[in-house]
């Protein structure tokens, strides 16, 4: 298989609630909210990197889509890792996601790896990892 993830769609209960979270906290790029002349077809969309994008989308929408059940969240499911390329970008990132409303899971703090790193949890309680990691530095 030959990988080709264009987007990372993450269910969430209050759909304007994370568009306002993403969008005015943490100041993801968005067109907001499309779709909404269709049933369970309300979503927006944000630019990460390269083509890579994020996408909210009501977790009762995902869960008529693909007709499974709704069930509890587990946040240590996964995690979503932001790569900075500094440590005191990690606080920074920390910082403005608590000022957004986040929850902060582990304040950032040196890793057993050599790296830095701290979570959040956004308003749905889906985990981000803020890490500096020197081996892994994203391209600008």
């Amino acid at each position: 298989m030959k990988s080709r993830i264009t987007v990372i769609t993450i269910g969430v209960d209050d759909l304007e609630q994370s568009l306002q979270f993403y969008r005015d906290g943490l100041g993801l790029s968005t067109e907001g909210i499309v779709g909404e002349e269709f049933e369970h077809g309300a979503v927006a969309f944000f630019d990460l990197q390269n083509g890579l994008r994020l996408a909210i989308w009501p977790r009762e929408s995902i869960a008529h889509d693909t007709g499974l059940s709704e069930s509890e969240p587990n946040p240590a499911e996964f995690t979503l890792g932001h790569n900075v390329s500094s440590k005191a970008e990690v606080d920074e990132v920390m910082k403005q996601a608590e000022n957004a409303g986040a929850r902060i899971a582990k304040q950032a703090q040196d890793t057993f790896w050599g790296g830095y790193a701290g979570y959040f949890q956004d308003p749905d309680g889906h985990l981000w990892e803020v890490v500096w990691n020197p081996e892994m530095l994203p391209e600008d």
